[in-house]
């Protein structure tokens, strides 16, 4: 009985929402600097030879991916997506412009109650 409380809780539609919500903003933050990291940071650090910005952005980069990954498995389990859409989702977000297109695929067909 326990059992089945719990799995109605996880999968219900709020918890989804949430999860999804969760996923988008990290997605964004993860693109964001992923585009930093490749547009601003290493052209500083080759051409101009400051490797500061290569050190924080990189480091910020993939503690934020770890968030990303988390919530991403979150919401496959919770959403129920194919175990390819969900390793297709999670590595986008190391390919820079990619994990905005697969943040709104991923954002779409969740809302429409489809897999990914």
């Amino acid at each position: 009985m326990a059992a089945d409380r719990t799995t109605s809780a996880r999968d219900s539609e709020q918890a989804i929402t949430a999860a999804l919500q969760r996923y988008r903003v990290m997605a964004n933050v993860v693109g964001v600097l992923l585009i930093a990291l490749i547009v601003v940071a290493v052209p500083l650090k080759y051409l101009a030879g400051i490797p500061t910005p290569v050190t924080v952005l990189g480091t910020a980069h993939g503690w934020l991916y770890a968030l990303f990954f988390l919530s991403a498995v979150d919401l496959a389990l919770r959403a129920k997506w194919s175990l390819k859409g969900s390793a297709l989702t999670v590595l986008a977000g190391t390919v820079p412009f990619l994990s905005f297109y697969a943040e709104r695929t991923a954002t779409r067909k969740t809302r429409a109650g489809e897999r990914v």
